[in-house]
């Protein structure tokens, strides 16, 4: 069965704008959340989101990250985006990120 998801994720109406992204369990520090991003010349800012990259909202003060994922034989960047839980997040937490592949006002 294809599940979009974590299980430990939900999205709902958010108070940052539209919909976002929510835990509905902790989520510990360290925690890979998933691929968000896959690199595609062909789409917008040359990625194509993934339900986790496309449900994300902005924050200056963030609560997951977004990391390359590194080519174990290469060590070389491979431009998938994982996000990764730079603290513990709270069950009902809504998940952000530090807007860098998009325009974002202040």
């Amino acid at each position: 069965m294809y599940k979009p998801l974590p299980n430990y994720l939900t999205v709902r109406n958010s108070k940052i704008e539209g919909l976002g992204l929510f835990a509905t369990q902790i989520i510990q520090k360290g925690t890979d959340l998933g691929i968000s991003h896959i690199p595609d010349e062909d789409y917008e800012n040359d990625y194509i989101r993934t339900p986790l990259g496309g449900f994300l909202n902005h924050s200056n003060n963030p609560n997951v990250i977004k990391m390359d994922e590194v080519d174990p034989d290469t060590l070389s960047a491979m431009g998938r985006l994982h996000l990764i839980a730079m603290r513990d997040i709270m069950d009902g937490e809504e998940i952000t990120v530090k807007y860098t592949l998009y325009d974002v006002g202040s």
